[in-house]
């Protein structure tokens, strides 16, 4: 069973970079669409990033709040996909999720699709 784990969140100054990583165990991430998503406290959990499967070209979509700013990758020989973020702000700041699906949805905020979830890691910008 496909189980994921997210890594690299912590505290950083306003317009800086932090990168996540997201592990699979149990199932290789080969066939899977894998989306970033992250929820401050008392919002809802929203979608940040989302990129296919290699099979359906490793394509990715991203929020329009983030654009410019987050990217996203695979190292599927590493299990592992990447969500580099930069010119971070203090509205960044939330747990910061992954989870897989068969591939991303049109729309980011969709997050019907996805399961299994990770724990998620805790990103804080502030001075």
């Amino acid at each position: 069973q496909l189980q994921l784990v997210e890594s690299g969140g912590g505290l950083v100054q306003p317009g800086g970079s932090l990168r996540l990583s997201c592990v699979a165990s149990g199932l290789t991430l080969d066939d899977y669409a894998i989306g970033w998503f992250r929820q401050a406290p008392g919002t809802e959990r929203e979608g940040i990033s989302c990129i296919n499967s290699r099979s359906r070209g490793s394509n990715t979509n991203s929020a329009r709040s983030v654009a410019g700013r987050f990217s996203t990758s695979r190292d599927d020989t590493k299990n592992t996909v990447y969500l580099q973020m930069g010119s971070l702000k203090s509205e960044d700041s939330g747990i910061y999720y992954c989870a897989a699906a068969e591939q991303c949805p049109f729309h980011i905020n969709y997050l019907d699709p996805f399961g299994p979830w990770g724990q998620g890691t805790q990103v804080t910008v502030a001075s």
